[in-house]
């Protein structure tokens, strides 16, 4: 269960990081799509930019501390890295894609959010796994993201990093 928890960590750090690292031009540079906004203002190039960046900094120091079995190289391990962190800010985009076209607010809570991010960094990260997709791991795996995704954006809004609790 550890190896499993190890292995979402480029995935959850870059969800985490840009509540900290973002702000900037908006990702989708304030382009409409039947007069909503693509994205939102809370989605931008920095925040994108700097949570694929410290996602797959943090699998690629895990990697050289703690190599996975579902890899069969440290390469492929750091290769899995970035690609679960660049499909974490991908599935968050996708998210807050979808809550536009359904007319809802930047910051409005949605709860396929909690999930959405995963499902897409999960696929972005498949071709680099052996042996990891199995029933158990990914009850695993959403099991432990509606308890973490929730309570890490509870605890930024406490700190101040996030207007909404969600």
């Amino acid at each position: 269960m550890l190896d499993l928890l190890v292995f979402l960590i480029p995935a959850y750090i870059a969800n985490s990081s840009p509540v900290v690292l973002g702000g900037g031009a908006p990702l989708d540079f304030g382009i409409k799509l039947n007069g909503k906004r693509i994205l939102g203002e809370g989605k931008t190039i920095r925040g994108f930019a700097g949570g694929t960046l410290a996602g797959a900094t943090a699998g690629i120091i895990v990697a050289w501390f703690y190599p996975l079995p579902f890899f069969a190289s440290m390469e492929q391990q750091m290769a899995g890295a970035l690609m679960l962190a660049l499909g974490t800010l991908v599935g968050d985009s996708l998210g807050s894609f979808l809550k536009r076209r359904l007319g809802m607010e930047s910051g409005s809570p949605f709860f396929p959010d909690t999930f959405i991010f995963l499902i897409v960094a999960l696929a972005f990260a498949w071709p680099f796994v052996q042996d990891l997709y199995s029933p158990f791991n990914l009850v695993f795996f959403f099991g432990l993201t509606i308890i973490l995704h929730p309570a890490a954006n509870f605890l930024a809004n406490r700190a101040g990093l996030k207007k909404v609790p969600w």
